[in-house]
């Protein structure tokens, strides 16, 4: 998603330095080393799922950790998450929702209208398909234009052409908004073609570098314990 020429010199948005969580007496991950800067696409990969979730979370400050967070000032990171459970009779509108938001913010009705998916003002939000909740999480997240967004496997439950549509959004906004994205993804082939740095996950050895640096056959075969292959959907998009 990233410029190369952008951003040469700043102060990351985000850095991180031995970061370790324990909960309840078991290690979720340790060591972890990284950075994150404007208009970047970070990809959290690994064998160890729970502690992607819990990454996201710490960054968030809602798990306690050790080792150092250090957040750019005034960043206030977005959230997308992977799922939400809705009740299909709940009488609330993407605009209700949104609106809610809005007034916590303190946004002008303009911020409002500008963020909400016109295809699904009016329809019930138990009534939206997968693809259109994701739609909707991704407007929530967006509302304020925060220069981070967290997003937790968006696609996981979606078909083929939900999750494209969903991933070019997200590399559109980055590429339009110079927009940071942290992205959890169990896809290789998309990690490889959006993220310019990829987070490789796990309990003992993580490791943090360029994409097509880290998911090498063999750093592949380190990390998950067997051969893996990914593919490359269509060639990388770049920015002008």
């Amino acid at each position: 998603m990233r410029d190369s020429n952008a951003g040469i010199g700043e102060r990351p948005l985000l850095e991180c330095r031995d970061l370790a969580v324990t909960l309840e007496g078991r290690v979720i991950f340790r060591g972890l080393n990284f950075t994150l800067r404007t208009g970047e696409c970070l990809a959290i990969v690994g064998p160890n799922g729970a502690g992607k979730t819990v990454l996201l979370r710490a960054l968030m400050g809602q798990v306690p950790h050790a080792g150092e967070i250090h957040w750019a000032d005034t960043v206030r990171p977005g959230y997308v998450p992977q799922k939400l459970a809705v009740d299909l009779l709940l009488p609330l509108t993407p605009r209700d929702l949104l609106a809610a938001k809005a007034r916590v913010l303190r946004l002008a009705a303009s911020h409002l209208d500008a963020a909400l998916p016109a295809d699904l003002e009016q329809r019930p939000i138990g009534l939206l398909s997968g693809g259109q909740l994701q739609k909707l999480f991704l407007a929530f997240a967006l509302l304020g234009d925060p220069p981070v967004l967290l997003v937790d496997e968006p696609t996981a439950s979606l078909d083929e052409l939900a999750e494209e549509q969903i991933y070019e959004r997200l590399e559109r906004l980055g590429r339009e908004r110079n927009l940071a994205v942290v992205l959890i993804s169990h896809d290789l082939s998309v990690v490889y073609r959006y993220a310019e740095n990829v987070l490789c996950l796990n309990r003992t050895q993580p490791c943090f570098g360029p994409t097509r640096q880290v998911l090498s056959p063999a750093q592949l075969e380190e990390l998950y314990g067997r051969p893996l292959a990914y593919y490359e959907h269509r060639p990388r998009p770049s920015r002008p």
